[in-house]
């Protein structure tokens, strides 16, 4: 099991902000766990009472809507924290994340979280500044749905994808959605999302081969989700 004062990934989130002192002691006390493809990490409704590191891997995290489908509020790769908001709340998670391809993580528990939020202003200020980023992008999606086509929102995501994704040897995204998991991201049905990207595929924008994607045309992607 890696050390967190040894762990490159902890660079990428507030737990840099920790002294030596404190990693080590959070090293000594967090857990890791492989978290297979398609498996829940946490649901709707539970208690996490800690903090999930994504060591690697990427997870989907949901929410359920009143009419039982799940809407994908956002993805979360390697470096993110994941259980911050429940724990600074103390409510139980209000949504639910699960691995879409082999997820490693580290639980840190939350007597531990609180203790540095406490006594440390920059882990605090960093946390704070994290949870401030991600209300700014729930408003973002919010502005999005209300104002941008669904041609746009699908551009705009593969752009994102495209930008902030690792790609495989052959050059498409590593990341692998379903299409499902693609309509649900940009609010729509599963048969308007199918059109959309077999529509993109004809125009030579992308590249489907699966559920494998390649991005061929991203100047042209970010022109459409800008509305040109």
């Amino acid at each position: 099991m890696s050390k967190c004062e040894q762990c490159i990934v902890r660079q990428l989130n507030s737990l840099n902000e920790l002294t030596k002192d404190e990693l080590i002691r959070i090293s000594a006390c967090k857990t890791s766990k492989v978290i297979k493809k398609g498996e829940i990490l946490f649901n709707e409704g539970e208690y996490i009472n800690g903090v999930f590191c994504i060591k690697d891997g990427v997870c989907k995290v949901t929410k359920m809507s009143d009419n039982g489908r799940d809407q994908i509020i956002k993805l979360v790769k390697k470096g993110d924290l994941l259980g911050e908001r429940s724990l600074i709340s103390e409510e139980a998670a209000n949504l639910r994340a699960t691995a879409l391809n082999d997820l490693e993580v580290c639980f840190i528990p939350k007597e531990e979280i609180v203790k540095d939020l406490k006594q440390n202003n920059n882990f605090t200020m960093s946390m704070l500044k994290e949870l401030a980023v991600s209300l700014r992008e729930a408003d973002d999606v919010i502005v999005d749905m209300a104002q941008k086509t669904v041609k746009q929102r699908l551009a705009e995501t593969l752009l994102y994808l495209h930008n902030n994704y690792t790609k495989t040897e052959n050059g498409a995204l590593e990341i692998q959605l379903s299409r499902d998991d693609i309509a649900s991201i940009i609010g729509t049905a599963t048969e308007s999302a199918i059109r959309l990207l077999s529509s993109f595929k004809k125009d030579e924008l992308i590249k489907l081969k699966g559920k494998d994607i390649f991005i061929l045309n991203p100047e042209k992607l970010k022109k459409i989700a800008e509305g040109f």
